[in-house]
């Protein structure tokens, strides 16, 4: 089977087009309302911002040639690039991005990214509705355009990479209205010829695009939430390049005839079991701590996870961060079982709590792995599997006591995995979808984001990081690897650590 199909492509598949595989319909495909991967890779095929992540990490000039900082670190000036064009054919100038920062921040678009540019100066007031425009945003020319902050902010260059901060045309915005999401028009290489929800979305190369015509004539993303779905179309030839699902990794990686097309990364994530730190149970610090104690997460990467990633110790992979790694709380099922007995609990009185989970096999499976663990110490979990939208919006509003989730870079920098996700600002969609509220957690983030040099940031995140570990509003699993498949026609292909980097300029067909 495997020699016929090594070198056959499908029949029905569109010539000159690479294909992929989403587990799930994106929500949404307006970068001021995307939160997930998913909609995050394929916005970056659609739309362009003022700077982009590079591949050494750092940023470079995407719409914007170039800029300048001020030495109080306050204004940022920005020089964009003259002739590029949105998908309609219209010229991008700074105008537009006036346009799109405000609308990202104006309250009637309801964006849970208001995070990304509410450190501008007015950002605030405009925010609540006080003012008719942000004040800190200032178009100097048709090519011009002035950030001015509030106050330092180290990362911002980072956060203008992400896709919040896209820029996108008025005139199509106004023309369809809510409805933009599924007509969405950008200065990217690529434009969306077709969404069949739930089915496949389909992106077309552009022939106009400012750096060159894309290597494919088009992009088709298939949705397919079954694992084992995904790899019999990958053996039929229906898909280019896949993820390889936990069952099958060991068969096609000791494959001689698949070996070679194999790749992997040390990806900048963060897997974890997700505890509502704002009701009842996990509420409770020594519960949450049980929590921790009770799972044997390094059996699990070696044995169901096959050490497809490296263990976490916290929530700040290991390639951001500068410190060494502070340790986690290690597995000790009697310590957990003696922390339920003084609560009140026990393998026959157990504490009954709500597990969600996505429809994902593999996630299913690990929950069980999961479950399996925390009856022992007397906490009967119960799994509730939903899909994927229907998944996200039940977190975001803190329905389950416990959740599987990972949290991916936007920008590689550690401050991206400290405030979006446990600072109180960001309760629920906006990224804490824990509930953790310190107060002395939200001080030290926000001294690391101000800070001037690199290691004063690093002396409060490292403290922040340490109180973060201390009060288990995670129970951090691992950072994975991405390790995915390609058939023998795929080429340049590159495996991208933060899923922005990759606008489907390199990948081409043999």
């Amino acid at each position: 089977m495997f020699a016929l199909l090594f070198s056959c492509r499908a029949d029905n598949r569109v010539p000159g087009y690479a294909y992929y595989r989403l587990a799930a319909d994106p929500s949404t495909l307006d970068p001021a309302l995307i939160t997930d991967v998913p909609g995050g890779s394929l916005s970056a095929k659609l739309y362009n911002g003022l700077v982009r992540i590079g591949g050494d990490l750092r940023i470079e000039p995407d719409l914007a040639q170039s800029w300048s900082v001020s030495e109080d670190a306050l204004l940022y000036t920005f020089h964009l690039r003259k002739g590029v064009t949105f998908s309609n054919g219209r010229e991008v100038g700074a105008e537009d991005f006036k346009y799109s920062f405000e609308r990202l921040l104006r309250k009637e678009t309801v964006s849970p990214n208001t995070w990304v540019l509410d450190r501008l100066s007015g950002a605030g007031e405009f925010i609540q509705g006080k003012a008719g425009e942000v004040k800190g945003i200032g178009v100097k020319g048709p090519y011009t355009l002035e950030l001015r902050l509030k106050e330092p902010f180290s990362p911002f260059l980072n956060l203008l990479a992400m896709t919040a901060a896209y820029v996108v045309p008025k005139e199509e915005v106004e023309k369809h209205k809510e409805e933009f999401s599924s007509h969405p028009a950008g200065s990217g290489p690529y434009v969306l010829e077709k969404w069949n929800h739930g089915r496949e979305v389909v992106l077309r190369a552009r022939d106009d695009y400012f750096e060159g015509r894309p290597p494919v004539k088009g992009l088709v993303y298939r949705v397919i939430p079954e694992e084992l779905t995904t790899v019999v179309e990958f053996e039929l030839g229906n898909l280019d390049v896949i993820s390889i699902p936990a069952s099958v990794y060991a068969r096609f990686s000791r494959d001689p005839k698949w070996q070679r097309l194999v790749s992997q990364a040390d990806g900048i994530n963060t897997y974890y079991l997700g505890l509502n730190c704002s009701k009842a149970p996990f509420n409770s610090g020594r519960l949450r701590k049980a929590v921790a104690r009770a799972i044997d997460r390094k059996k699990i990467l070696e044995t169901f996870f096959e050490n497809r990633g490296t263990p976490a110790s916290g929530p700040i992979p290991p390639a951001l961060k500068d410190w060494a790694s502070q340790g986690a709380y290690e597995y000790d099922p009697a310590l957990a079982s003696e922390i339920l007995k003084e609560l009140g609990y026990s393998k026959r009185n157990p504490l009954k709590v709500n597990f969600y989970i996505t429809a994902q096999e593999e996630v299913a499976d690990m929950a069980e792995i999961i479950q399996g663990y925390l009856a022992r110490v007397g906490i009967r979990a119960e799994l509730k599997q939903l899909e994927w939208n229907a998944y996200k919006e039940s977190i975001n509003k803190g329905e389950p006591d416990l959740f599987w989730l990972s949290w991916w870079a936007d920008y590689p920098d550690p401050e991206n995995f400290l405030y979006p996700l446990f600072h109180s600002d960001n309760l629920g969609p906006a990224g804490n979808r824990t509930r953790y509220s310190n107060p002395e957690a939200d001080r030290l983030i926000e001294l690391g984001q101000k800070a001037h040099t690199t290691a004063e940031r690093n002396k409060y995140y490292e403290k922040a990081e340490g109180l973060i570990i201390r009060d288990v509003p995670w129970v951090s699993f691992w950072h994975r690897k991405e390790i995915t498949l390609r058939q023998p026609w795929v080429k340049n292909y590159n495996i991208y650590p933060v899923y922005s980097m990759d606008k489907g300029m390199e990948v081409g067909l043999f």
